[in-house]
This record gives C-alpha cells, sequence and structure tokens, in this order.
C-alpha cells in the first residue's frame, strides 16, 4: 500500500492537472463560438458558388479553361489538413490515417516513384509527414496561427500555380468537417482539376453569359478555389476546438473520477495508519502491567 505522502502528493498532482484540463475546456469554449460563426457564415457562399461553378462547366464545353485540364495522374498533392496542437482526442490521427490509406489505395504506384507530395497546413501534420520522409511543401504549415481569407488565397494561389506550371496532375484535399461539438466528418475533396457535376454535363442550362461563358468561368474559378480552401481551413479550425472541448470535458472528468479514487486511498490509507498505532501503544501497555 502506498505511503500517506506518496497518495497526498497524487492528489495534489491530479488536482492540478484537473485545474488546467478545466481551463483549456473554458478557452476551446470561447474559441470555438468565434470559429463556428466563421464557419456557418461561409458554408452557404461556399456550397452556392461551388454549385454555379459547376453547373457552369457542365453546360458545354470549357473553351480551353486549364482549371479543367485532366492529365495522367503522373504527380500527385495531397493537402492534409490537421492542427498545431494535441490534447484533441483523435482530430489529428483520423487525419494522418485517412491521408495514408488514400495513398495506400489510390496512389501507391505514385508514391513508389516518389512522386506524392504533401502540403501540411498546421504544425502536426509537417510533424507527422516530416518523420516519414514525405516530400513535404512546408511554405503554408503555419496558416493557423492568424487564419485570414488572404492567407488562404496565397496558399490556393500556390496550388493553382503548380497545377499550371504541370508540377502537380491533382490536388487533393484532406480535412475534418465540423458537425457539432462532438463530431467530425473526415472529407476528402478533389481541389484540381476542376471537374463539372457528371448530373448537369451536357445539359442545357438556363444561363444569360455577358461578358462570354468561357471569361466567366475562367474568372470565377480562382475566386471558387480560394473560397473551397477558406472553408476547409474554417471547417478544421471549428473542428479542432470541438474536439479539443470535448477531449478537455471527459480528461476533466476522468481527473474528477480518479480524485475520488485517490481521496478514498487516502483515508483508508490513514485509518490503517491510526489503528497500527492504537495496537502498538495498546501492546505496549500490556507489555508495562505485565512487567
Amino acid at each position: 500500500m502506498a505511503s500517506l505522502k506518496e497518495v497526498k502528493s497524487r492528489i495534489v498532482s491530479v488536482s492540478s492537472t484537473q485545474q488546467i484540463t478545466k481551463a483549456m475546456k473554458m478557452v476551446a469554449a470561447a474559441k470555438l463560438r468565434k470559429s463556428q460563426d466563421r464557419i456557418i457564415q461561409i458554408r452557404p457562399f461556399a456550397q452556392k458558388l461551388s454549385s454555379l461553378l459547376q453547373n457552369l462547366s457542365g453546360a458545354g464545353s470549357d473553351g480551353g479553361n486549364w482549371y479543367s485540364t485532366v492529365r495522367e495522374e503522373k504527380k500527385i498533392l495531397i493537402v492534409v489538413v490537421s492542427a498545431d496542437r494535441g490534447l484533441c482526442g483523435s482530430f489529428n490521427s483520423n487525419i494522418f490515417k485517412a491521408t495514408n490509406n488514400l495513398i495506400a489505395e489510390k496512389y501507391s504506384s505514385q508514391a513508389a516513384k516518389n512522386n506524392v507530395h504533401i502540403l501540411p497546413i498546421g504544425k502536426k501534420a509537417l510533424e507527422f509527414f516530416n518523420k516519414r520522409n514525405y516530400p513535404v511543401v512546408k511554405e503554408f504549415a503555419t496558416v493557423f496561427q492568424n487564419l485570414t481569407f488572404e492567407a488562404a488565397s496565397k496558399a490556393s494561389q500556390f496550388l493553382m500555380d503548380a497545377f499550371k506550371k504541370g508540377d502537380y496532375d491533382k490536388i487533393e484535399i484532406v480535412y475534418n468537417e465540423f458537425k457539432n461539438v462532438a463530431t467530425q466528418i473526415l472529407r476528402i475533396e478533389r481541389f484540381l482539376p476542376v471537374l463539372p457535376n457528371m448530373e448537369t454535363k451536357g445539359k442545357e442550362t438556363d444561363y444569360i453569359y455577358q461578358p462570354s461563358r468561357e471569361e466567366i468561368i475562367i474568372g470565377l474559378i480562382p475566386k471558387s478555389l480560394n473560397t473551397q480552401l477558406f472553408k476547409a481551413l474554417l471547417d478544421s479550425n471549428a473542428a479542432f476546438n470541438g474536439a479539443q472541448m470535448t477531449a478537455m470535458d471527459k480528461a476533466t472528468e476522468n481527473a474528477g473520477e480518479l480524485l475520488k479514487e485517490l481521496k478514498l486511498t487516502y483515508n483508508r490509507t490513514r485509518q490503517a495508519a491510526i489503528t497500527k498505532e492504537i495496537l502498538e501503544i495498546v501492546a505496549g501497555a500490556e507489555a508495562l502491567k505485565s512487567a
């Protein structure tokens, strides 16, 4: 049985940890409210813009639009959106597992030739793929330190330029979509090339184009891609705050249960020590009587 000093030391340690997890839960809750408001505001706009773009692309020829150029998939870039920090349950590990599965199931031949590159957004993704010797594009790993539309647009522009130059034949995004505080939905989305909705491809769509349809699409696609990436980052940020809040809430509860057990152990140990002292006193008194 542990000594009273050891048990008391553990109680102090667990109490301090509980205070930290409780504070982290409150911070995550405050951040969640802000990030949730941001994603709720942008989501309808992003969905409508994407739908409009797919309808336009499906209404006929793309007229030499390089954003929609489908090439043989020799070089692949995967944008992996993680968090900058841990203590968020399986939030990061689910992203890494999904990325590894995607590479193994879909791009194993390209990976064997070292033609699968990773663009991590979030420090945890950078650390994870650096350790596994993947070719990593490091320029945008710290976007979450100042998450703005301008920062997301710079990353999006880099992706568009790399695709246009032929550095990559396909670009995909892996991220967590925010559903609610306790639930995140893992998403794997094609970023480039931009393909039309197959339900609308080749069908007549009731649009009047001014200026030409090609000019509208070429002007609209960069805005749509910027918005698509920014939405993915906002989704991931809100999902992370929700995951961290849930994880810290559970950790606080677990610390409370552990404290109950430790206090019970402390009281039992103390009671046993007192009983032992009483028995020693009684035995000493009996020894004196018989002397």
